[in-house]
């Protein structure tokens, strides 16, 4: 029998699923509709009475939607970090706090850090003094910072008397950030975070309780500077490597010149063209700045607080969503890869994950590599080798590219770089074929990336960009193998 060189490649990408339903980005957190399955988290009400089983039912439920997502929000990496506006302290108090209860319910505790931007925009108006900013950082005078100071407090107060009101233990720290002056000619006591007390927010979360932090830092001789509470977060973010960043604003995400909503970005991709635009200017510009370095596992999305658990618990997510990105290399030769061992392994696991002996698996990749070092093919892949595709380009027999293989790690599809890798495959290929089995976890997600589809023979055929006759529907369907999604 003539060798196939994409059979037995049946790449898969994620672990086995509850259902047929895939992430879009590495924004959802339960799969399915949360809205319709779960009560609306801004109705719940705790109190500290609140027995174990309330929230093993809830954890239940949850687990029958998706369990690898409650799984992954409760392993040992920090959950989240919550950045709260002060205009969400003032106006949306009670929705935030049945929240955030619904999160401590399940056993998901986020890290919080606030400002107070329009409170003390008032305060200082009251007292004559008109609130005055460069570069879109406050400059802080004594007054202001007087001022300041015991607003945080309040603030800060404000919202743990909800929570406990509510069940939610939480404990307020102070001393979390150490700082320099920013510029004291220019912006007074401002703060530049120099170092993060890690310790004291880890030491929180371990003893169950919520971690809330205003945006108030300390020079390492005592003198109060004032930070902005975005690059706080962020600072935090840093130090602690969470899942998921979340900015909660009144104006549920970013907008462009046009006052169009941002829904996603891309910052490998988009950051020098987002610099460039003169609408990214004063607090967006500073967010989009302090964002470019957060770590890759994390993403960032900024939304309404009514949006919370839309964000975390389904697939649409709400906001706007930033991530780094994953770089996309490319490669038309194996001699361009810098690791070659590396793709081999990928295959191998893959390979590995079908029950095919060992043997056996190996024998495959080896003859497909020796496939490739004699035909023609575009490879795209990521610096970790967590995702690698391999599109076969049009032949004689095939007038369109073909998905030879795809192997996508867990992870990766978690991290957005299955979208990334798709956005850099596409751009390249105005018109692709592929076959996936019709029993393949992701099956949702090539229905979301095809123009149309076919059944047959066990398989689905998918395409974009081209029309098939029958006749070249015949071929692929019949020649084309089937790839699988699951590393």
């Amino acid at each position: 029998m003539s060798f196939n060189p994409c059979r037995g490649l049946a790449l898969r990408a994620v672990a086995k699923r509850f259902s047929n339903t895939v992430p879009k980005t590495s924004r959802p957190l339960i799969k399915g509709n949360f809205t319709n399955q779960l009560p609306n988290a801004t109705t719940l009400r705790y109190s500290s009475t609140t027995s174990n089983a309330t929230r093993d039912i809830v954890s239940q439920m949850l687990q029958s939607i998706g369990s690898q997502y409650l799984q992954l929000f409760t392993s040992a990496q920090t959950f989240c970090v919550l950045k709260v506006g002060g205009a969400i302290l003032s106006e949306h108090l009670d929705q935030l706090g049945s929240q955030l209860a619904f999160l401590f319910e399940l056993g998901l505790l986020p890290v919080i850090v606030h400002g107070a931007g329009p409170q003390l925009n008032r305060l200082l108006e009251e007292a004559n003094v008109t609130p005055s900013f460069s570069e879109g950082i406050r400059i802080t005078d004594t007054k202001t910072l007087n001022i300041a100071r015991k607003l945080f407090l309040e603030e800060n107060f404000k919202l743990t008397d909800k929570l406990d009101q509510l069940g939610v233990r939480t404990r307020s720290l102070s001393g979390v950030f150490v700082a320099d002056f920013l510029d004291k000619e220019k912006w007074g006591y401002v703060g530049k975070i120099k170092t993060v007390n890690a310790a004291a927010i880890e030491n929180s979360l371990k003893a169950g309780y919520i971690p809330v932090m205003t945006s108030m830092a300390e020079s390492e001789d005592g003198t109060l500077l004032n930070v902005n509470a975005d690059i706080a977060a962020m600072k935090i973010a840093r130090s602690l490597h969470p899942l998921k960043i979340i900015y909660l604003s009144e104006k549920k995400g970013l907008f462009d010149g046009a006052g169009n909503k941002i829904s996603q970005i891309n910052l490998d991709a988009e950051y020098d063209y987002l610099m460039s635009q003169p609408w990214c200017k004063y607090g967006t510009r500073l967010k989009i700045k302090e964002m470019d370095t957060l770590p890759r596992s994390s993403s960032v999305a900024i939304i309404h607080p009514s949006d919370l658990h839309k964000e975390l618990f389904t697939d649409s997510g709400a906001g706007t969503l930033i991530r780094r990105g994953d770089a996309i290399q490319k490669a038309s030769s194996l001699s361009e890869f810098q690791d070659l061992d590396k793709i081999k392994k990928a295959l191998l696991e893959s390979q590995n994950n079908l029950d095919t002996e060992a043997t056996d698996a190996e024998a495959v990749v080896d003859r497909f590599l020796e496939f490739l070092k004699v035909n023609p093919f575009t490879a795209y892949y990521d610096e970790n080798m967590s995702g690698l595709a391999i599109i076969l380009p049009p032949s004689a027999d095939k007038p369109m590219a073909t998905i030879a293989s795809l192997t996508i790690t867990k992870f990766g599809w978690l991290s957005n770089l299955a979208e990334n890798m798709w956005s850099a495959i596409k751009t390249d290929n105005p018109s692709l074929c592929w076959r996936v089995s019709e029993e393949d976890e992701n099956l949702v997600w090539f229905f979301e990336k095809a123009d149309a589809s076919f059944k047959h023979n066990g398989g689905v055929l998918f395409y974009y960009g081209s029309d098939f006759d029958a006749d070249v529907l015949d071929s692929f369907s019949t020649t084309l193998p089937a790839i699988h999604t699951l590393r």
